[in-house]
């Protein structure tokens, strides 16, 4: 499949931004409730456990995932394999957080933590159950399934998660929503797949030979997303781990919850065309501008009404969340960047280049925090964590354009010019507002919301005329749009 055609693209992408979003809508809901009910506090200690026990269950995402995706015709074998392997790997990560919970205490210096990874070490065993068969809804484009697997189980973990805060008040709601979530998962993976794998290794080598190098760049990726949290708790009490692991949270939102349904339906779209690099480099360079287009404007936005946003949608005793959304926001709009670059290594299996820039980040934020801010505090290590995604997006052009040398860097940065120069006149209308119009928290945040995102398109779209009309995100949604109005009339 080819963005060639457009229309089966399309739907399927704006059918998993409707997935993504409700499950991501929920989960905004979710949190805002929380917010409320709980304390900063309550937040922070889930947020300790949940660092220690990511690091671990890193392993459970090993890249099977990505091994039988670009299989075009695995056997059921390959399935089986892929199911033991996992299995394998999360009765040891598991076993890992069991244990290593008081370690983890001891770290943090709250005993807390450890009864909550211990409960938490079961989820993550039941996980590890789940159908390995529900990777065909991601393979075969079959969104109406990946979408009821994905809603149950949230809306299931919502409900019960919500109830026991009003019962207890406390962070053990959060550890009973997660296990309810991981049960209902294994379940409704057999429910709406009918593959019923088994214990095998008889395409061990096929498998395993592509997820070792995932393996490699999951554990650099998670350290790169998560290693900052660490430090932080380390040198912050609960509440202040709380707000920043919020902050990063929400800062995220507009990145994830926009660019993650597009990556989907994509990512396999890419791997079909990887032999034709004419036909690759189109599709990079296009999903390279949709996702600037979106991602840049929305972060950057963020991070300039952050103060309103906590205001209306937390509340006061939340203002602490403020700097860290406003900082950790400009680091997703640079990820936002390297995204589809990151994708166009794994398409053509370039794995260990995406574990290289994983590592890469993760020894620059090392050196940052350790070396040259020994005694930093929770603002300065979000400002190396910015510093060290800086790097990593000059390192993974680099390589880029190494693996794929029919693409030059003024393409690159042609392609992304345009939402970048928009995002700048968005700003500077955003600064105007806030300085010459005095409204309370709601009013000020709906007005800079709906004037932000008139300026922004208004620019973009004057840019993209005064250029000449070239091919990028603007002539894609146009075109597509016209061929579903056509289509509809």
């Amino acid at each position: 499949m080819s963005l060639s055609k457009p229309t089966s693209i399309l739907r399927g992408t704006l059918f998993t931004v409707v997935m993504r979003w409700t499950d991501r809508l929920i989960g905004v809901i979710s949190t805002l409730i929380l917010a409320r009910l709980l304390v900063p506090e309550d937040f922070g200690i889930i947020a300790m456990a949940s660092i220690f026990i990511g690091l671990v269950g890193v392993f459970l995402d090993v890249g099977v995932h990505v091994a039988l995706i670009q299989n075009k015709n695995p056997l059921q074998s390959h399935y089986n394999a892929a199911w033991t392997i996992r299995l394998g790997q999360v009765l040891l990560s598991a076993s890992f957080v069991f244990f290593s919970a008081p370690f983890a205490a001891d770290y943090y210096g709250d005993a807390r933590v450890v009864p909550v990874m211990q409960w938490m070490a079961l989820g993550l065993f039941i996980a590890g159950f789940e159908n390995i068969g529900t990777i065909n809804f991601q393979k075969e484009m079959r969104f109406g399934l990946d979408f009821q697997f994905m809603f149950f189980k949230r809306i299931a973990s919502f409900i019960i998660t919500i109830t026991a805060a009003f019962i207890i008040e406390n962070y053990w709601a959060l550890v009973i929503g997660t296990l309810v979530g991981r049960i209902v998962g294994v379940i409704l993976s057999y429910w709406l797949h009918p593959m019923r794998p088994r214990l095998s290794l008889e395409k061990f080598g096929e498998i395993f030979g592509i997820s070792q190098w995932m393996l490699v760049s999951s554990i650099g990726g998670y350290l790169d997303n998560n290693l900052h949290k660490f430090i932080v708790g380390r040198q912050a009490d609960s509440s202040t781990m709380g707000a920043y692991t919020l902050g990063d949270e929400i800062s995220g939102l507009p990145t994830s919850e926009l660019l993650a349904p597009l990556n989907r339906v994509l990512f396999p779209a890419m791997v079909q065309v990887k032999h034709d690099r004419t036909e690759l480099k189109r599709l990079f360079l296009l999903l390279q501008s949709v996702q600037t287009t979106i991602a840049i404007p929305v972060s950057i936005g963020l991070a300039l009404i952050a103060s309103d946003v906590v205001a209306v949608l937390l509340g006061e005793k939340w203002f602490v969340v403020v700097p860290f959304l406003q900082i950790l926001a400009i680091v997703h709009s640079i990820n936002a960047i390297t995204t589809s670059c990151g994708y166009i290594l794994l398409t053509l299996g370039w794995v260990r280049y995406s574990a290289t820039i994983a590592w890469l980040q993760v020894v620059c934020f090392i050196v940052i925090a350790f070396l040259l801010l020994p005694d930093s505090n929770a603002v300065e290590i979000a400002v190396a964590r910015v510093i060290s995604v800086l790097v990593g997006l000059s390192v993974v052009f680099t390589l880029l354009l190494r693996v794929m040398k029919n693409i030059k860097l003024w393409e690159i940065i042609r392609s992304i010019s345009r939402p970048v120069i928009a995002t700048i006149v968005m700003a500077l209308s955003i600064f105007w507002i806030k300085t010459v119009i005095v409204l309370s928290p709601f009013f000020s945040l709906v007005t800079e919301i709906i004037v932000g995102a008139f300026v922004y398109v208004f620019a973009l779209g004057s840019i993209w005329l005064l250029f000449g009309r070239p091919a990028g995100a603007e002539s894609y949604f146009t075109d597509k749009l016209i061929v579903l109005r056509r289509e509809n009339n």
